[in-house]
């Protein structure tokens, strides 16, 4: 391979595959009203990905199923969190789904629920979070093949939109293929522009020192750079997600804070107490977060300033070990935050009454499920009051989550 051929592929848009924006839905057809939320499922259905660049949307077409009715479906996330398929979603008609445990009836299986269709559906409505980086080692460890592994990929317009978020992860990469030159670098076209008229010399020289360092041959260095765009990749697309949300986060928080202001609503106190937790459960998860994605940029920084095998691997074995966490709890959130914003798409909407009740039907369930994801399977059992910290690596202090 020509080394103007091997940096190409290290700047390539098409290498550095970016991720889909977190689409928001509701879990009931009557609760439909899509198109009043920020962000919303037809932001996937409009870039043509049927969900696949999504968080909480699984096409199922990806998996062989026997039941052809399922391959035209998708499995979603409902405001409870619970996975369900979904048969079709209208604008007009709403979000047509059936319980899992209804498929038999729904599909008319003989078997019944011996149906092998069945149980695979069963687990990957299980999975905390439908996002395509998780689904790999999730589906490999529930032994689910797919149709294709390209099927596990976002999709093209995705993979454009998080070029920004790279950045800041193959900028250390050119710097150690090109040195001092990186530092006239200011934008991404700068970036690009390296490989377009390269210094074949002291680039070869650098990959040279790099395949050594990172105990390969140079012509392994392409496998190295694919699996390293892929890594950084999944954390440009968790950050992704976080930033839009944020914004609906922040707006939920107001809303119970305006909410206070009734008087039969602090007279209310179960509800009091409900949204209290609710809303350092959200700090808390969102610290998780910040907190996980800092511990990525620290192992990160550290591997570029003692590059190595070993190095490399200890921070994709971390990050890969995190993905389902970070998937799971902004999964939820964003389930969360679109059911919200979707029912009350402005602060004049719906009363402090209806708003109570919605919290307590529909906003509560699963918040205990995302503080266990974000704690470990090992938490799953422990109370969603009790102060379980979570180690980091870059302080290796506790980080609490609520």
């Amino acid at each position: 391979m020509e080394i103007q051929d091997l940096v190409y592929r290290c700047g390539s848009d098409a290498e550095f595959l970016p991720p889909p924006t977190p689409i928001l839905n509701s879990s009931s057809a009557a609760r439909s009203s899509v198109g009043t939320a920020s962000i919303n499922r037809r932001d996937d259905e409009d870039n043509q990905s049927d969900g696949i660049d999504s968080l909480f949307m699984l096409p199922l077409r990806i998996v062989p199923f026997k039941t052809e009715g399922l391959t035209r479906s998708r499995l979603i996330k409902n405001n409870h969190l619970v996975g369900v398929i979904e048969l079709y979603s209208e604008k007009e008609t709403g979000s047509g789904q059936v319980a899992i445990y209804d498929l038999p009836i729904h599909f008319q299986w003989a078997e019944g629920a011996s149906h092998p269709d069945l149980r695979i559906v069963e687990m990957l409505a299980a999975l905390p979070s439908y996002d395509v980086y998780s689904l790999r080692r999730s589906l490999r460890d529930c032994g689910i093949p797919v149709n294709s592994h390209s099927d596990l990929k976002l999709s093209e317009k995705k993979n454009r939109e998080l070029a920004g978020y790279m950045r800041q992860f193959t900028l250390p990469l050119i710097r150690q293929i090109y040195g001092d030159s990186s530092s006239e670098i200011r934008r991404f076209e700068d970036l690009l522009a390296l490989f377009t008229e390269p210094d074949v010399a002291r680039a070869r020289l650098r990959l040279q020192q790099m395949a050594s360092k990172l105990e390969i041959s140079i012509n392994e260095i392409p496998r190295f750079i694919e699996n390293y765009a892929d890594i950084f990749m999944s954390l440009s697309y968790y950050t992704h997600c976080l930033d839009r949300l944020t914004p609906l986060l922040q707006a939920f928080i107001h809303a119970m804070k305006d909410m206070r202001k009734n008087f039969q609503v602090r007279a209310n106190q179960p509800l009091m107490k409900e949204m209290e937790r609710i809303e350092r459960s959200i700090d808390g998860l969102v610290a998780f977060l910040k907190q996980t994605f800092q511990d990525f940029q620290t192992m990160s920084q550290d591997m570029w300033r003692n590059l190595s095998a070993a190095k490399f691997e200890e921070v994709k074995t971390y990050i890969e070990n995190a993905q389902a966490k970070v998937g799971g709890v902004l999964c939820g959130l964003t389930v969360k935050m679109n059911a919200w914003v979707i029912r009350y798409p402005n602060p004049m909407s719906g009363s402090p009454g209806a708003k109570g009740e919605f919290i307590m039907t529909d906003m509560r369930p699963g918040f205990a499920e995302l503080i266990a994801i974000a704690r470990g399977k090992e938490a799953r059992t422990s109370r969603l009051t009790a102060d379980v910290p979570v180690l980091t690596y870059a302080s290796q202090t506790a980080s609490t989550v609520h």
